[in-house]
């Protein structure tokens, strides 16, 4: 089989696997997920097994994706994290449910919605405090009023958004001030609002740690499914897989060369001006990939190599004296920035595979299912 390079390794066991316990986990409480494909641009087979691991929703920012993963045949409820105005009729003809703001933008969809002989569903996301989206809590009574006029629009849930741009942890006083909110908006309107979402991959902690959920029913997950981790501290969920994605690159020179450039220092090729240490004479290899392609800071070597720097289309690796060979390959964990850059890259080719080092699916959720319900009850 030709070996593609670079190429972004991908396992769906272990996608599949973390949804299917994080679905558990938060099942517990009554709280349902959102798959979040954004990451992976609706990549349909990683969407698929988001699905079977217990994803009730699929969730994404582009229309695009949710327009490409329905194309592939995948039938679930979709909902769009983002409503641009000019997209409205696509919104409309794709996406089941979106996250909205602005009454303009909800005119424009019932306007389409009424056009396709359709309702078109949103959730009301509410400011709680991290300054990404959302109408504030003494508007939301009047904004809701004026969206409840519009013919073919149905509102079914509130949300938040917290943990994102502003870095606002979610924490009891954030997450009881919406189910508040759930309250007195069934008290004046009796909607009968089925989805309270009240957040993202950073809600574990909270979660791990409040004795009362509230009205909260719905998390969107991207992070934690992908990578296994929470977001407000980048740690590990317990049980859950952390490489899910290896990123593979090629070496195209392998020699022993000095630490420090030789000449007058100037600007680089992108205006900045390096500083070096002497480190004497060591082995330094360059893989087939840049900044073109990639998050350079993203990359965590699996050799422990350091990277030395980069350009547009060079990563300069030290390789601690290991000797390594043109046309050998070179393995990198991902964060979140580095995987989205990744699975975005025209250059860096997709394959999907399942982890020879691993044990069978069954077995990590075994595992996996104690040590969760273990790290809970501390």
């Amino acid at each position: 089989m030709k070996k593609f390079l670079p190429r972004i390794e991908i396992s769906l066991p272990q996608i599949r696997d973390n949804a299917r316990m994080l679905s558990d986990l938060y099942g517990q409480k009554g709280i349902s997920i959102m798959g979040v494909s954004k990451a992976v641009l609706g990549e349909p087979s990683v969407v698929k097994a988001m699905i079977q691991g217990g994803a009730r929703f699929i969730a994404d920012s582009r229309i695009e994706n949710i327009e490409k993963m329905k194309a592939a045949g995948i039938s679930t409820q979709f909902v769009l994290l983002r409503t641009p105005l000019s997209q409205a009729e696509s919104v409309v003809r794709s996406a089941d449910i979106s996250l909205n703001t602005e009454l303009d933008t909800l005119k424009k969809l019932s306007y389409y919605a009424k056009a396709c002989n359709k309702i078109h569903q949103v959730i009301v996301m509410v400011e709680l405090g991290d300054l990404r989206e959302g109408v504030l809590p003494l508007d939301l009574s009047e904004f809701i009023r004026h969206v409840i006029s519009l013919s073919h629009i149905k509102i079914v849930g509130i949300g938040c958004n917290l943990a994102c741009y502003g870095g606002v942890k979610p924490a009891d006083k954030n997450m009881h001030a919406l189910s508040e909110l759930f309250d007195a908006i069934e008290e004046e309107f009796h909607l009968g609002l089925t989805i309270v979402s009240g957040g993202n991959s950073a809600n574990y902690e909270w979660y791990r740690s409040t004795k009362d959920v509230g009205k909260i029913n719905n998390f969107r997950l991207g992070e934690s499914i992908l990578l296994g981790l929470e977001t407000v501290n980048r740690k590990t969920i317990p049980g859950l897989h952390t490489g899910a994605f290896q990123l593979v690159a090629e070496v195209i020179e392998s020699k022993k060369k000095p630490s420090l450039p030789f000449g007058e220092i100037g600007q680089d090729a992108f205006g900045n001006v390096p500083v070096f240490q002497d480190q004497g004479i060591h082995q330094r290899v360059i893989i087939a990939l840049g900044k073109q392609d990639i998050l350079v800071s993203s990359l965590k070597s699996n050799n422990s190599f350091e990277i030395l720097g980069s350009s547009s289309d060079h990563i300069i690796l030290d390789c601690k004296n290991k000797l390594l060979k043109v046309g050998d390959e070179v393995n990198f964990n991902l964060d979140y920035g580095g995987l989205l850059a990744a699975m975005t890259s025209p250059f860096i080719k997709k394959r999907f595979v399942n982890r020879k080092d691993q044990a069978p699916a069954d077995y990590y959720y075994r595992k996996a299912t104690h040590r969760i319900s273990a790290y809970l009850a501390n």
